[in-house]
């Protein structure tokens, strides 16, 4: 039993002293201990010296004890000697090479050795001992907690001044940052400040330069603009010159044109039946033909030169000149008349004693006939039958016009108005429709005009059209219809000139049915190309230069001539127009009656042409665009005379349109020239390029 109480005290002994040496560790040596084996504490050999120490004289003087139990005291005290000297040497720091836990199975083999020796301890010693390493443990409990404590106020101050540490180094960063980013922008602006110096110097270099490049120009410009001022002057003046210069050719041209109509090549004196003016009229002519052609060539030029002006007053003195030897040739031959008349007085005289003397009536003395001479030049004017048959149609023409006055002058009445132009729609527009194309939709066009004509009821940009709607109506549409038909001859045949024969077959076949159509065209065809009649327009005094101009079928605007190649190119057109005309007829029509304008006009206007002065550049080109166009016709109609017609063209008429010929106007010519060679030899007029074959009426 005492045994095992002082077993269980020691126990707890050596339990305490490990709790108590662990207290006087630090914080690390806690955490330490907690995770190692339990061994005694370094310091329960102290604990146990002072512990004997206190209570041997305690022990000594209070009790008086026997041998025995000094002994067992003896024996104890050495025990708890032995006990803390094991305990020191246990509490002397462990050896590197010995485990912690090696040591505490040593301490517990000599606690238990010596168990046996240790007497039992009063149990008031017990308890003081007890209480002192109490209170022992709970101050070093205490002392642990205030360490524990500092230490931790230190980690804090330690946390804090690492925190304050690093919150002055974030200000230093963040200054530094600032301060860096301060520098960068003041760096920056530097270099802007200096960049904008740089671009306001350069710039006001480049508005220096400006300026300087802008005096320049400005004193280019300047120059230029008087240059431009007398450049201007000067064509002013060459303007001006020109301008006289035309004006004198033109007054040089009416007066050779009016020194021409002195000339009269059927002029008979009647004292002087003999007297031919005929050369004198073919030289006339032929002044007149290079004057009106060097005016056309510096017409189209811009305005002639001296040396035109030259040429033209040679021209003028030449026809003076004629003028002058033609009135010496009158004048020489009436003093010889005059000198004849004398003599055959005298002779009379003689006879007549004589017949007195003899007394017997002698019979009068027969006349002898004089026969007419062959003229050698061509005639200038048309025959009288010719210019008759003109002014007929231009009376009719104007006949026409007259007739419908009262809805062509209407100006108030908005109805007349609305049926004029709606009548005037009905009557052009299809005729503008003709073109190249199928038979069928010709003969749609050509029964619209017809019903028109007819006094039906059409049907015009949706509206019902009639010629009954006015009285005046049918000589209205009359007059349009002739009128558009000649315009798409000067007009479209002159830029198509295929579409000659569509157009051509429709008026055919409306002048067989409308007699007066046709009148009314020819008197349009007349009035816009006279070379159709053929009529060569004279000069007649108080006729102005302008209006002369335009008898002869060229259009003046603005005192201005047009272009001779534009005046051909119409010219052309409207004699296709009628060359194809003469030769067709509408293939629906009546085919028992005779042509009402057919190819004996075409062969009359040939041989009239042919009988009359050519003009130059005129001639050629109306010859060849009718020989073209209707030649394979009056061949076949005419077959040996026509050819014999064309020898004589070749061989008489050719040379004289060659002569009269400048080299600016060779392009027609050639072209005739050509046209004729091939035509005789090969003997053959070929058939003109778009004629109608029965294939495009079955389409």
């Amino acid at each position: 039993m005492l045994k095992r109480q002082q077993k269980k005290w020691v126990n707890g002994v050596l339990s305490r002293g490990y709790k108590a040496g662990a207290a006087l560790c630090t914080f690390p040596d806690i955490l330490e201990g907690c995770m190692s084996p339990l061994v005694l504490s370094p310091y329960s050999g102290w604990v146990l010296d002072r512990v004997v120490g206190q209570s041997a004289p305690e022990t000594a003087p209070s009790r008086s004890s026997t041998p025995k139990e000094s002994a067992l005291l003896t024996n104890q005290s050495s025990s708890v000697e032995k006990v803390a000297s094991a305990s020191r040497q246990g509490s002397s720091p462990p050896s590197s090479t010995e485990p912690s836990e090696a040591k505490g199975n040593e301490d517990l083999s000599l606690l238990e050795m010596d168990q046996e020796v240790i007497p039992a301890v009063l149990p008031s010693k017990v308890t003081e001992v007890e209480g002192c390493i109490w209170m022992y443990e709970e101050m070093h409990r205490l002392k642990g907690k205030e360490g524990l404590r500092q230490r931790q106020e230190q980690q804090e101050q330690m946390v804090r001044a690492v925190y304050d540490l690093a919150s002055e180094q974030l200000k230093r960063f963040d200054e530094l940052k600032e301060l860096k980013q301060h520098q960068e922008f003041q760096d920056l602006r530097e270099v802007m400040e200096k960049s904008s110096k740089e671009a306001q110097g350069q710039q006001e270099k480049l508005k220096e330069e400006h300026r300087h490049r802008a005096k320049i120009l400005n004193l280019k410009l300047r120059e230029a603009e008087q240059q431009r001022q007398r450049q201007e002057e000067l064509e002013r003046l060459r303007k001006e010159e020109g301008q006289e210069r035309l004006r004198r050719l033109y007054s040089i041209q009416e007066e050779v044109l009016q020194l021409n109509q002195q000339i009269d090549p059927n002029y008979r004196h009647k004292d002087l039946p003999r007297i031919d003016l005929s050369a004198y009229s073919n030289r006339g002519n032929q002044i007149c033909g290079l004057v009106s052609g060097l005016i056309r060539t510096t017409s189209e030029r811009g305005f002639p030169t001296q040396v035109d002006v030259a040429n033209t007053e040679r021209a003028l003195q030449e026809m003076r000149g004629l003028i002058s030897s033609m009135q010496q040739e009158i004048a020489a031959a009436v003093e010889e008349k005059k000198r004849r008349d004398e003599e055959e007085e005298r002779q009379k005289q003689k006879e007549l004693l004589k017949k007195e003397q003899m007394k017997a009536q002698t019979p009068a003395p027969a006349q002898q006939p004089g026969g007419k001479q062959q003229k050698e030049g061509l005639q200038v004017k048309a025959e009288e039958s010719t210019m008759q048959w003109y002014q007929q149609l231009q009376d009719a023409a104007e006949q026409c016009v007259a007739s419908f006055s009262g809805i062509s002058n209407c100006k108030d009445n908005n109805e007349v108005k609305k049926i004029k132009a709606d009548l005037q729609k009905a009557a052009t527009i299809p005729v503008s429709q003709i073109s190249r194309i199928a038979g069928s939709q010709l003969r749609e066009i050509f029964d619209k005009i017809n019903n028109l004509l007819s006094g039906k009821s059409v049907q015009s940009g949706g509206r019902t059209v009639s010629v009954t709607q006015h009285p005046q109506g049918l000589d209205f549409v009359y007059y349009k219809l002739a009128e558009k038909f000649v315009n798409q001859g000067e007009e479209e045949v002159a830029s198509h000139r295929d579409a000659a024969f569509p157009i051509a077959v429709v008026a055919s076949g409306i002048w067989e049915i409308h007699p007066r159509v046709g009148d009314l065209f020819l008197a349009h065809l007349h009035k816009k190309c006279p070379y159709s009649v053929p009529f060569y327009p004279a000069l007649k005094e108080g006729t102005s230069m302008e209006e002369y101009q335009r008898m002869l079928g060229y259009q003046v605007k603005d005192s201005k001539m047009e272009e001779q190649d534009h005046f051909l190119k119409r010219m052309s057109g409207m004699i296709r127009l009628y060359a194809a005309i003469i030769q067709l007829r509408w293939p629906y029509g009546n085919k028992q009656g005779a042509h009402p304008h057919g190819l004996n006009y075409g062969w009359r206007w040939l041989a009239q042409m042919l009988n009359m002065e050519p003009l130059a550049d005129v001639t050629a080109t109306l010859l060849f665009d009718f020989l073209e166009v209707c030649g394979n016709a009056l061949m076949k109609q005419y077959q040996v005379q026509f050819w014999k017609m064309m020898l004589l063209i070749r061989e008489d008429y050719f040379p004289r349109i060659e002569a009269i010929t400048s080299s600016g106007q060779m392009g027609s010519l050639m072209r005739f020239k050509q046209f004729l060679e091939e035509c005789l030899q090969q003997k053959e007029i070929p058939l003109p390029k778009g004629a109608l074959q029965s294939s495009f009426w079955r389409s």
